[in-house]
């Protein structure tokens, strides 16, 4: 009780009375005022870069850092570091940072020593072991004092630049990403040359449309950029190449990955049974070389769609361009950002041609002052004198008689200025020379009044020289490309080894004693029929209890039409048979479906599984004693169509079954698959989607020839994929065909024909039909059965050019492949170019074709 009244009173004692419980309340009001400000501090000035700059303020206070401290020469990190820091109020750990990601990014500054590697994932070396100085680019487009605008730094002892005078669309070449409370901000970076080229655009009021480019390479699907906005994704993909030696090379990896959490991610995925390779080996050096080796049995065009599907070798990425825009953060386009920034340059011209007609005016107004001081003889005008006042009133009653001659009024500054003139410079002045100065800056005043009434036209001619100037080696590093959708299932390496227990009805990878299916991975599903007519669709596991009696079980594939199932049941009301061909195409998982007539006791007397709608002929045994004329009879399933599995089917007999055997097995009744190739993406499908290849079945191949001089005969399955860079040929493949090959050899270019027919080729043939090398071009493959082609040649002494079509079979015979074939022409060929059937010929026929040549090369001969 004492202590309590010792608080009480010491309580009471408290100054303030009432006011306590005001100021309770004030803390909470406080807390969340600290908190708002604490977010809008972190976005505006730690985590999301300005519109106008496309800077974050340590980024700006590196550069400005760095102005100061330029003399040309490179200065260590740490010293950068150091100055910066007096305009920076955090630790030097964070300016560090940023200073490295800028030198990264190789446009604003110029890096000495080790300043690590985005493609790798190095980190620089320590700040005082590197070098760093202002890019020739920054220091021409990025500063200017007379147009900045300055604040007190946070100390109050120096000034920073509230935005530097960029102009260029730096937030768009650059990129960035930053996390602040509440959001957040990404914004890819873009392509130099593209994006000037895109600012011309602008001003010219033409429609733009930018996509990303990546330091790292790689290939990028920009269906879904969405302009850079919320909502939008990239799917960006590594570069492999097939070496064709069971070994696949990483070129080009993803952006915003690394060679290490590359391999660390092809590594988990074989370890998780999801890809199966030998071992993956880091060979980048100059260049990022990833080599996977493949066991012998592995399919290497599988393997690029798993690493895809499981890998970082595929990645995606969502944009989301956040600005600050007058202290407030926005949400824009990449098109909207590149409009406002290309106008705010426009902005910036004006603002410095303005500055430059003030200083080119006063210089012209100065040089007249000068002029006229000289050469009028002004200045023995104060030699009498005595005062300072008399000498500025003297000066300027010595030029008034000539104020009309300058360009504004006369101050009391531009005579003390004439004043400084010394006497050997008056003695020395040469007024032919003056009068030289003076036209020539008439004429640069003139030159900037033209350019700010044509100021759009001035913009464009200075984002064209900053393309000259800086644009060579900034070309396109990410090609653009539409990837297809890989089915993970289909992918995916058969990892488990799938068993069924017909009698109990359980099902999975888990149950090693009994009957085994096949192999299977752990993503897919598997399709089981049961005696009573009932099937279900499950995901695969260790253990499931599906139902007793299981009469067929396999590994399902969705939209697989392919698959026909052949089944006969009794019903269970009146004892007939029926029978049933069907496809699975699509289901509910996990939902028990009836192929009866859902009667009670129906049950299955015959079902067969054929992969690819194959028909069979099976033996129909009736009961003996039944009233049946024929206790044995065949029935073909070729003759019954495919209906969906829900029909009742069509009757086979009214009487009772004893014994139905599968007899003789069929075709396939559905004909061949019709495939198409998609240029887009390099795949072959059968969605109808790209070229129409033709109808495949059985040992059908596909020919394809490339760039290279390479020829090779592939299989048609859907795995295949193709380089559509590469491809001057994609065709079915028929037995005997001739070949026809136009190609350039060598240097000086010269035409050759040849053809040859591709004898004895099987699934995997490969053989080299030119010579390769970067002068060696093919420039018509085809296997028409009359090519023609148009020459473009050079006639005679005065190097007429003439045009003729001509039947590349007259040229010449068949031969072997490995043949170089006969000159196209004699003469001097600029060009050849496949001719459509369709197109009128210059000769009617091909006997004319070799005639005319032969005459022109005897008058040729003659003429030499």
């Amino acid at each position: 009780m004492p202590k309590e009244k010792k608080q009480k009173k010491k309580s009471k004692a408290r100054p303030g009375g009432n006011n306590d419980m005001h100021e309770a309340l004030h803390v909470s009001e406080m807390y969340s005022n600290w908190f708002l400000e604490y977010a809008s501090y972190v976005i505006l000035e730690r985590a999301v870069p300005a519109l106008l700059d496309g800077l974050k303020p340590v980024q700006r206070r590196i550069l400005h850092s760095m102005k100061q401290m330029d003399d040309g020469r490179f200065n260590k990190a740490a010293n950068i570091i150091g100055h910066t820091m007096q305009y920076h109020p955090h630790g030097d750990a964070a300016i560090g940072d940023a200073l490295v990601n800028l030198g990264q990014k190789e446009l604003l500054i110029d890096t000495q020593g080790n300043w690590g590697d985005i493609r790798t994932g190095d980190s620089a070396a320590a700040a005082r072991y590197i070098e760093a100085r202002l890019s020739r680019f920054a220091l021409d487009v990025a500063f200017n004092n007379q147009i900045t605008e300055w604040r007190l730094s946070y100390d109050g002892r120096k000034k920073e630049p509230v935005l530097l005078p960029i102009k260029f669309p730096l937030l768009l070449a650059q990129g960035t990403d930053g996390i602040a409370v509440g959001l957040s901000t990404k914004i890819m970076p873009h392509n130099f040359v593209e994006l000037l080229e895109a600012s011309i655009d602008v001003l010219r009021g033409k429609k733009t449309n930018l996509f990303p480019d990546f330091p790292t390479g790689g290939m990028v699907d920009v269906s879904n950029y969405n302009d850079g906005q919320r909502g939008g994704k990239i799917r960006v993909r590594a570069k492999i190449e097939n070496t064709g030696k069971k070994s696949l090379v990483i070129r080009d990896i993803p952006y915003t990955t690394t060679t290490t959490s590359v391999m660390v991610s092809i590594v988990k995925a074989s370890e998780n049974n999801k890809i199966k390779i030998k071992r993956v080996v880091d060979n980048t050096a100059k260049d990022v070389e990833i080599v996977i080796e493949l066991p012998s049995h592995v399919s290497p065009d599988m393997t690029i769609d798993a690493l895809y599907a499981f890998t970082e070798c595929e990645v995606s990425i969502s944009p989301n361009a956040c600005v600050i825009i007058d202290d407030k953060p926005h949400f824009y386009s990449v098109n909207e950002i590149l409009t406002i920034t290309t106008n705010h340059t426009v902005e910036l011209l004006k603002r410095e041609l303005k500055i430059k007609l003030e200083e080119l005016q006063e210089k012209l107004h100065f040089s007249s002052l000068e002029k006229i001081f000289i050469e009028k003889r002004v200045y023995r005008d104060i030699e009498e004198c005595e005062t300072w006042k008399a000498v500025i009133q003297a000066i300027h009653n010595g030029l008034d008689p000539y104020k009309d001659m300058f360009l504004r009024k006369i101050t009391e500054e531009d005579i003390t200025k004439l004043t400084e003139i010394k006497i050997k410079r008056i003695s020395r002045y040469d007024s032919f020379q003056a009068d030289e100065v003076i036209r020539e800056l008439k004429s640069e005043i003139k030159q900037v009044k033209y350019d700010l009434r044509n100021l759009v036209n001035y913009a464009i001619t200075y984002f064209e020289n900053l393309i000259k100037k800086y644009g060579k080696g900034r070309e396109r590093k990410t090609a653009i490309r539409n990837f297809d959708t890989i089915q993970i299932s289909q992918v995916a390496v058969a990892n488990q080894k799938l068993y069924m227990n017909r009698r109990d009805g359980f099902i999975g990878y888990g149950l090693k004693k009994e009957e085994y299916i096949g192999d299977c991975s752990d993503i897919d599903a598997v399709i089981v029929f049961l005696a009573d007519g009932t099937f279900l669709v499950t995901r695969i596991s260790e253990k499931t209890f599906i139902g007793k009696d299981i009469i067929h079980a396999q590994v399902w594939r969705k939209n697989d039409n392919r698959m026909i199932y052949h089944l006969i049941y009794r019903d269970g009301k009146d004892g007939a048979s029926f029978v049933k061909r069907f496809a699975v195409t699509s289901v509910t998982y996990d939902k028990l479906y009836d192929l009866t007539s859902g009667t009670k006791g129906s049950r299955v007397l015959y079902f067969s599984a054929n992969p690819n709608g194959e028909s069979e002929v099976v033996a129909v045994s009736l009961r003996p004693g039944c009233s049946a004329r024929k206790l044995l009879f065949d029935f073909d399933f070729a003759g019954l169509a495919v209906k969906g599995r829900s029909s009742r089917g069509n009757r086979l007999t009214k009487y009772p079954v004893r014994k139905i055997a599968h007899k003789k097995a069929g075709t396939s009744t559905q004909g061949g698959l019709d495939i198409w190739y998609d240029e887009t993406v390099g795949r072959l499908n059968r969605e109808k989607r790209g070229r129409f290849l033709g109808k495949f079945e059985g040992e059908d191949s596909i020919l394809v020839a490339s760039k290279d001089g390479t020829l090779e005969v592939t299989s048609f399955e859907l795995t295949n994929r193709y380089d559509t860079d590469k491809i001057v040929l994609i065709e079915k493949e028929k037995p005997e065909t001739i070949i026809t090959v136009v190609h350039v050899n060598g240097e000086p270019r010269k035409f050759y024909v040849k053809r040859f027919v591709l004898q004895n080729s099987s699934i995997g043939t490969s053989l080299q039909f030119m010579a390769g090398g970067k002068d060696n071009v093919p420039v018509i493959v085809t296997t028409e059965a009359d090519p023609k082609a148009r020459i473009e040649y050079l006639f005679g002494r005065k190097k007429e050019k003439r045009s003729d079509v001509v039947h590349l079979n007259s040229l010449v015979d068949i031969k072997g492949y490995k043949a170089r074939g006969n000159l196209i022409s004699n003469y001097e060929v600029v060009n050849v170019t496949p001719v459509e059937s369709e197109e009128p010929e210059t000769m009617s026929t091909e006997n004319e074709d070799l005639e005319q040549l032969q005459l022109f090369d005897k008058e040729e001969q003659n003429a030499r």
